[in-house]
């Protein structure tokens, strides 16, 4: 499969483009004054304890404190079940696992207390009305390896299939690291000599070293270690030998990549290019249309069927649908070809909206058991190659899909939009005619009580030409039951929801 890299910067955002067959797989955005938290090191104070919870609230200097849970806490923890490892931005501890020796964890209360200061990673951003998620099992990710100080283990990535691989890889680690030291071997370190991992290695160590400098000589909360900006990291996570290209339209960008490349993977071989035609780089590519078809809530199949994605706090919907497709021979083949053909861009729309959470997927109903099993197979077929983790439950006989997904980002959708200020994100407001029945109701309970002979009621522009119009007969019976003259005035600065009673 072929793979680019097409990254467009300017001085308030830079975006990464993934490129699989010549078409947008993954998207990365960093905004300057939006600049994404994970894999920050932060000195932190805790202040709240929960019990209850066996989590604590932690002050690392953000609008929200941070939560920690007790399995996240240094010494009386399982260690590191999970890391990151390819196309995931989230420090280690989000992506492949590794096996780890479980333990008996300890209240939170044994653990911390409140003023206590405390060395924390984050490893989730702050999600809608949440906090960042942090742990004290800090990992720090090089090129071929993730070096965790707290924890004594040597871990190697599940995606590395061959046991001999594995097992060199090991015999290198445990020979050269230094005791009591954590380390993770990453799918990039797969065919790497001993001087490859040994030189990553002393990076990771210089770097530990400078972060507990820091962290000795500053007070709570306090940042002490960034993670590296959107590019540096994807570059670092994604450019492997599948990658063979990379478009950059900044002269600058462009030479930092190549400074990071050769201090990081000075062995790789790979092509880069610097666009510099006068059409933005994302215009030449096609991805803006591909982006926006990603903020779509309605996303069309091939063969005329559709998808619906609906995004809610709790969890996501998706509904398939045969819409125009009708099919050539019978009705269970039209709808296992569109629920196969929705599976592709379901785990597509997916990877690109960098969708999360729990997700609901509505296929439409199959009698045929078979149908139903070549349904499901092919979904974990088509999410195989995706870097975030999925769980994904059997289809019911009403042909419902129970999956989740690992989340260690907002959604592109979370990410460029926001909720619509004129229905408040709830997708539709009150019609013209519920609000003119419901302004009756309101002139009812009014009229009795106000005084004089004329009311005016102050209304949004459509509001009014249906009172003018198709209602005009229930304000007439309103003015000969009450013996009061209303009159309505259009006022386009109010919303379509919002109207007035005041006298004269």
């Amino acid at each position: 499969m072929a793979k680019e890299l097409v990254i467009n910067t300017t001085s308030q955002e830079t975006r990464v483009a993934l490129l699989e067959n010549g078409h947008i797989a993954e998207l990365y955005i960093e905004r300057s004054r939006e600049r994404g938290i994970v894999g920050n090191i932060y000195k932190g104070r805790v202040i709240r304890v929960l019990p209850g919870m066996q989590a604590a609230f932690v002050d690392i200097g953000l609008e929200k404190a941070a939560f920690l849970y007790v399995a996240d806490v240094f010494d009386e923890v399982e260690a590191v079940e999970k890391f990151i490892d390819g196309g995931s931005h989230g420090p280690p501890g989000a992506g492949e696992e590794a096996e780890v020796e479980a333990r008996v964890l300890p209240p939170i209360e044994d653990l911390l207390k409140e003023g206590q200061e405390i060395l924390v990673q984050v490893a989730k951003e702050p999600l809608g009305t949440k906090g960042a998620r942090i742990t004290s099992h800090i990992s720090l990710p090089g090129r071929n390896l993730v070096y965790m100080p707290t924890v004594d283990h040597v871990g190697i990535s599940r995606r590395i299939e061959s046991e001999e691989e594995k097992d060199r890889l090991r015999a290198i680690v445990e020979g050269i690291r230094p005791a009591g030291s954590g380390f993770i071997v990453r799918t990039a370190a797969e065919g790497k000599s001993e001087e490859d991992l040994r030189l990553d290695m002393e990076f990771l160590l210089n770097l530990w070293q400078d972060v507990t400098r820091r962290k000795e000589g500053r007070g709570a909360p306090s940042l002490i270690h960034s993670e590296l900006d959107v590019i540096c990291k994807v570059v670092r996570d994604i450019l492997t030998e599948d990658v063979r290209r990379i478009v950059v339209d900044s002269r600058d960008e462009y030479a930092k990549i190549e400074r990071f490349i050769g201090t990081f993977m000075p062995k790789l071989k790979y092509s880069m290019e610097l666009y510099e035609d006068d059409e933005p780089i994302f215009d030449a590519f096609g991805l803006e249309v591909e982006i926006a078809r990603a903020l779509g809530r309605k996303v069309w199949l091939k063969s005329g069927g559709y998808i619906i994605i609906e995004q809610t706090e709790a969890l996501t919907a998706i509904d398939v649908n045969t819409g125009r497709f009708v099919g050539k021979h019978n009705l269970e083949d039209t709808i296992l070809k569109t629920n196969l053909e929705a599976v592709r861009e379901i785990a597509f729309q997916l990877r690109l909206r960098n969708i999360g959470g729990l997700i609901i997927i509505d296929f439409i109903d199959m009698e045929k058991e078979p149908h139903r099993e070549k349904v499901h197979q092919a979904l974990l077929e088509a999410l195989k190659n995706d870097k975030s983790k999925s769980n994904i439950l059997k289809i019911s006989e009403l042909g419902l899909v129970e999956m989740t997904r690992q989340r260690v980002r907002e959604s592109i959708g979370r990410t460029l939009c926001e909720s619509c200020p004129y229905c408040e994100g709830k997708g539709y407001v009150k019609s013209r005619a519920t609000l003119a029945y419901e302004i009756f109701r309101e002139l009812r309970r009014e009229m009795k009580e106000l005084t004089g002979d004329k009311i005016t009621l102050v209304v949004h522009p459509d509001v009014a030409a249906i009172l003018y119009d198709e209602e005009r007969q229930g304000i007439e019976e309103l003015e000969r039951r009450f013996h009061k003259e209303i009159t309505i005035n259009a006022r386009p600065v109010f919303h379509q929801e919002q109207y007035e009673i005041v006298l004269g």
